[in-house]
């Protein structure tokens, strides 16, 4: 009993030009000797390329539908058989990488196909035919909105994102809801990438893309940050400014700062006051910033004369 090609390439005789070259694709890349080193594996890859040899050849395939593997080979009569001549029979030309390269192209296909990250053998562009490995579609970027508040306490974020994903056939896909966590490290800066990798699209001929959150600061009331430290503007009065006053600031923690300043306030005077701004991403938690208080002095909008000559007085 002859070779049964379809059976080789677990196919039935209903198969199509697609389901060949699919199947051919999956048995060739399984059996190659590069991948493959078990016994028995390179007699098992010369039988895949010889059934695809035949059955992807229109005229082959003809022929071995109706007169099977022996007929194939040995020749069947011409035209209608009454002139006594007999077609060429087949003979496989016994050169299975031959059959490899010319299906997937180039040299050395096979290591084309490797992909290095996870180790699998995958098929790109060109479907199923496979002429290139895949490619990775470009990162999908999006804000991630913090309080202030949530980067120096740390936090927890569930961001819902809806993509394509792949059915098992292999063929379509359907868009589906996931949810991914993020956890806020203290500190994290403005600009901080958190990347979550292949979370994109999913597609026959594509490796999905990355999304990447990126770190944005949310208007605050009372604080801007500059890195590690936090910026507070403080009004005060003019005459304040000038023989001193205190300054109560509300932390992101909860706890009230009352900050004496002895100092004449001039404009573009600061005030320091060390270890009360954001917690270090990259060193011991308990380190942080610094505040910086700046100062918006309110002038009088009017002054009695006799207020004029007592100012006069003190400052001339």
């Amino acid at each position: 009993m002859g070779q049964d090609y379809y059976a080789i390439l677990t196919l039935t005789k209903s198969a199509g030009d697609a389901d060949i070259k699919k199947a051919y694709r999956k048995l060739s890349l399984k059996f190659h000797p590069d991948k493959n080193q078990e016994t028995g594996t390179l007699e098992k890859f010369k039988r895949v390329a010889e059934a695809y040899d035949v059955l992807s050849d229109c005229k082959k395939k003809a022929v071995y539908d109706q007169f099977g593997e022996e007929g194939l080979k040995c020749g069947v009569p011409e035209g209608s058989g009454q002139t006594g001549a007999f077609t060429h029979g087949y003979t496989f030309h016994g050169d299975a990488n031959k059959v490899f390269k010319e299906f997937f192209g180039g040299d050395n296909p096979f290591n084309e196909f490797y992909d290095g990250v996870d180790g699998d053998l995958s098929m790109g562009f060109g479907g199923l035919y496979g002429r290139g490995r895949k490619k990775q579609d470009a990162s999908i970027e999006r804000d991630l909105v913090l309080s202030l508040e949530e980067v120096y306490h740390g936090c927890t974020k569930k961001m819902k994102i809806s993509r394509r994903v792949m059915n098992e056939d292999g063929h379509t896909s359907s868009e589906r809801d996931k949810i991914l966590t993020i956890t806020v490290k203290k500190g994290w800066k403005e600009g901080t990438r958190i990347t979550f990798p292949k979370e994109g699209d999913q597609g026959p001929n594509n490796v999905p893309a990355d999304i990447v959150f990126i770190v944005r600061d949310k208007a605050h009331p009372r604080f801007k940050r500059n890195g590690n430290d936090l910026i507070f503007t403080a009004k005060v009065l003019l005459g304040k400014a000038l023989t001193g006053c205190s300054v109560e600031i509300p932390t992101l923690d909860g706890r009230l700062l009352n900050i004496p300043i002895n100092d004449i306030v001039s404009p573009g005077y600061q005030k320091v006051v060390p270890g009360e701004g954001m917690p270090l991403s990259s060193a011991d938690t308990k380190q942080k910033g610094n505040l910086i208080i700046q100062f918006d002095i309110e002038f009088p909008k009017q002054l009695t004369p006799e207020k004029k000559q007592l100012i006069k007085e003190a400052l001339f």
